[in-house]
């Protein structure tokens, strides 16, 4: 077993889904517990989570020191090494290049560290994310690897199996970060791993515990015609059969043809009639106004709430409320005690303080990549789980400023001509998500030799299977001239295209 101390990453639970799918069990604990926690369970090695704080602040979270005296195998991963370096008397200082957030190439040349052995490649590419770094080693710590900004990207002090690394080796960017995590459970603390993923039988068990209290409960579901909804509705529609109803929302603010999508999906695949609500004049309604992205998210959420409690009542014995909710939109919106609040998800931060249903949430505890690998188990076709995701919360997130019938019209025809483009070209497969985004800055543009002050569209595009970090597609020029030629020539007011080449970290998926 492994214990991984929280210290608020966006990705601690992502260490931890690394590390179960060796088949190695996982024990994540809070730094106040830690050594307690440790003395009691004991691990056969201890991972220090990164974490938004910096160990010089006040308040910033700790450790008890005793812990590194165990004898047992750590690893410190950003901030965890961070911590470890300033407690065994080295010296943590603000980055002298201000930060360093994203990819960057670490050569492996004469390094020692267990953990990059059976790596033949003389570089990696690896995930950086961090505002401080450690300046003086503490001693008995050797230099195991530098790059062109970090002498301390990977540190060690073998006699004591201590070890850090200043970047994030369980995101899916890092090269062959999954071998050196590897290489910590099995080389440096001895567990024997096995091959493990996902598995659909153990979900649907998980739903008959959680529904078995009541043989005659009914359960709603939110579908929205994305992939997480859909499998999770899935996944509860096969455990309760006809006491599950999917409820679709039309509230104006997803993609063209999405309702119809929905009654294919449920009706013809699965042979459940979802229920259609039109209701896009109370979401444009409540939207009015609004331009700072929190409240749209929870106006939103709020919304669907109450309109999903009216649905309830038009049933009889309604209990639970399925959603598709899945583990980034968790740790987005505050996962853990240490974690800074990224943004609240409409189904997570979004929620009413009181509910008369109760969630029914089957994919909380799974990223993308596994949703769509039990939604493949349960048999749903490729061209529905391989649908890049949508947004809850839908075009109002990628709508900067207030929502109006105009904007929405341009953002929903920008939308369907970059999803036009990437089915034809043969990008749609191969990048993770694109959309286009109503900036609300305008520029100026000629057209039909006439002045035009029109709005500017961002385009996002990105790679990432996980949604925890991603980088910007290399698009071929011509298909980004494409795109820009169709957005600018086909929608009325609209002056230019601009491409978002930023990677996450540190920016996120969507705008708002």
């Amino acid at each position: 077993m492994i214990a991984i101390v929280d210290f608020g990453s966006q990705t601690t639970h992502l260490i931890g889904r690394r590390i179960r799918d060796f088949g190695i069990p996982v024990e994540i604990i809070d730094p106040k517990e830690a050594f307690a926690k440790v003395q009691a369970l004991k691990p056969a090695g201890i991972i220090l989570s990164g974490g938004p704080s910096s160990v010089y602040e006040k308040g910033a979270p700790t450790i008890d020191k005793k812990i590194f005296d165990l004898g047992i195998p750590i690893l410190g991963i950003c901030y965890g090494w961070q911590l470890t370096a300033q407690l065994l008397g080295g010296k943590v200082v603000r980055g002298t290049h201000g930060g360093e957030y994203g990819p960057t190439t670490m050569a492996l040349t004469h390094s020692k560290s267990a953990l990059f052995a059976n790596i033949d490649k003389p570089e990696l590419t690896v995930w950086m994310s961090h505002g401080d770094e450690v300046s003086e080693l503490p001693i008995g710590f050797d230099y195991h690897v530098s790059t062109s900004k970090v002498k301390a990207a990977a540190v060690g002090d073998m006699r004591r199996n201590i070890m850090g690394v200043q970047f994030h080796p369980e995101v899916q960017h890092t090269t062959e970060g999954t071998r050196i995590l590897k290489n910590f459970v099995e080389t440096v603390c001895g567990e024997v791993t096995v091959s493990t993923s996902a598995k659909i039988e153990e979900v649907l068990t998980w739903v008959e515990e959680q529904t078995s209290a009541s043989q005659s409960a009914v359960a709603i579901s939110a579908v929205s015609g994305g992939v997480d909804s859909t499998v999770a509705s899935a996944i509860v529609a096969k455990v309760l059969g006809k006491r599950f109803i999917p409820v679709y929302c039309d509230n104006g603010l997803m993609r063209e043809g999405t309702r119809q999508e929905v009654e294919y999906v449920f009706g013809t695949l699965l042979g459940i009639k979802p229920v259609i609500i039109d209701c896009r004049d109370r979401f444009l309604t409540s939207l009015k106004g609004v331009v700072d992205p929190e409240k749209k998210r929870i106006i939103i959420g709020n919304l669907y709430i109450k309109i999903f409690e009216e649905e309830a009542k038009r049933h009889t014995n309604v209990r639970w409320l399925v959603q598709g909710t899945i583990r980034s939109d968790v740790i987005e919106s505050q996962g853990s005690k240490h974690a800074s609040k990224i943004k609240s998800h409409h189904n997570v931060g979004g929620l009413p303080e009181e509910m008369k249903l109760s969630l029914l949430e089957p994919l909380r505890h799974h990223y993308k990549d596994e949703v769509r690998a039990l939604g493949k188990q349960l048999g749903l076709p490729e061209h529905i789980l391989m649908k890049h995701p949508f947004p809850g919360p839908g075009q109002a997130i990628r709508i900067l400023g207030e929502v109006t019938v105009e904007r929405l019209a341009k953002q929903q025809l920008a939308d369907q001509i970059v999803m036009d483009i990437l089915h034809e070209s043969g990008w749609y497969d191969r990048v993770f998500q694109g959309f286009p985004i109503m900036t609300g800055a305008m520029s100026t543009a000629v057209k039909g030799d006439g002045r035009v002050y029109g709005e500017i569209v961002g385009l996002r595009i990105y790679d990432g299977s996980e949604i925890m970090t991603a980088g910007w597609t290399h698009l071929p020029y011509e298909i980004l001239q494409h795109i820009s030629s169709r957005i600018v020539n086909e929608i009325p007011d609209v002056s230019r295209v601009v491409y978002d080449i930023t990677t996450k970290p540190p920016a996120t998926m969507e705008w708002e």
